[in-house]
């Protein structure tokens, strides 16, 4: 079997491909996605806002009860993603700016890119690059 050379597509890429720590495309916001059980999750672990202000706290959740969080740390990424093949589906993005959760696909492309992308309800979404720090 003949296998030199031969590279392998991003559809073949493995679910745990997402797994790392991601730069998002504003910010200089940092993901770190872990397997969670079956699932995976992120939690947001460095930003701008963070370096400016290190306890920083989630002021514009929707649930004034969560108001207090610290945003360092926080699981931004969750609620049940489901792997089909190397896409993680079925599960949201909690974004702290707006204070907003949004139904979430995560989609390997390539070894070193992500594309994430939120929906308030389908088609209102929008979709992001992440790219692997590490």
């Amino acid at each position: 079997m003949l296998t030199a050379g031969l590279s392998v597509p991003a559809s073949a890429a493995s679910p745990d491909s997402v797994l790392g720590t991601w730069r998002t495309p504003t910010k200089h916001g940092q993901v770190e996605i872990v397997k969670c059980g079956a699932s995976i999750c992120g939690r947001l672990m460095e930003s701008d806002g963070l370096k400016a202000n290190p306890d920083l706290r989630d002021v514009n959740n929707k649930d004034q009860t969560k108001r207090g969080r610290a945003i360092k740390g926080l699981q931004i990424l969750g609620g049940g993603f489901t792997s089909k093949g190397n896409v993680w589906s079925g599960g949201t993005i909690y974004n702290p700016e707006d204070g907003g959760t949004y139904k979430a696909t995560i989609t390997p492309d390539g070894a070193d890119t992500l594309k994430l992308k939120g929906c308030i309800v389908w088609p209102l979404c929008k979709t992001q690059t992440w790219t692997r720090i590490r």
